[in-house]
């Protein structure tokens, strides 16, 4: 796994410099895609799974940060609610994501890449998604 590093604002400022660390922009993009209608979750890890489950939510889940020599890259895995419009919902989910980055933090991503991990039906359950998730983690 790559380390990441902070991102610095190369803005000129008299009072020195503003480093944005990667997670910060994984969880503003995070609550940006959470925000549109017609997605029903993110897709996480089972241990993001497990701390949620006592209580403490992760608003980065689903949401990867890639830096490389093109800029910064968001990569967004979520699951979208069955009867809604994929391509509509998906770049609404880009356009909130990039807006809100640049509006909080003056950066601006080369990409924002969609990966629709699953549509689920009106009546499911939420802890069946997480079972979904737990066989798909099995088999990697």
């Amino acid at each position: 796994m790559e380390e990441q590093t902070n991102i610095t604002h190369r803005d000129v400022n008299p009072y020195g410099e503003i480093e944005v660390a990667p997670e910060v922009l994984e969880v503003i993009a995070g609550i940006a895609a959470n925000e549109v209608d017609g997605v029903y979750a993110m897709q996480g890890r089972f241990a993001t799974e497990v701390k949620s489950m006592f209580g403490k939510t992760s608003h980065n889940k689903g949401v990867h940060l890639v830096s490389d020599e093109e800029g910064l890259k968001v990569e967004v895995y979520c699951y979208f609610k069955y009867g809604v419009n994929v391509p509509k919902v998906a770049t609404e989910i880009q356009q909130r994501i990039r807006e809100q980055v640049y509006h909080m933090t003056e950066i601006a991503l080369s990409e924002i890449n969609i990966h629709i991990v699953g549509i689920v039906p009106e009546k499911s359950n939420l802890q069946e998604l997480f079972e979904l998730e737990s066989e798909e983690d099995e088999e990697k």
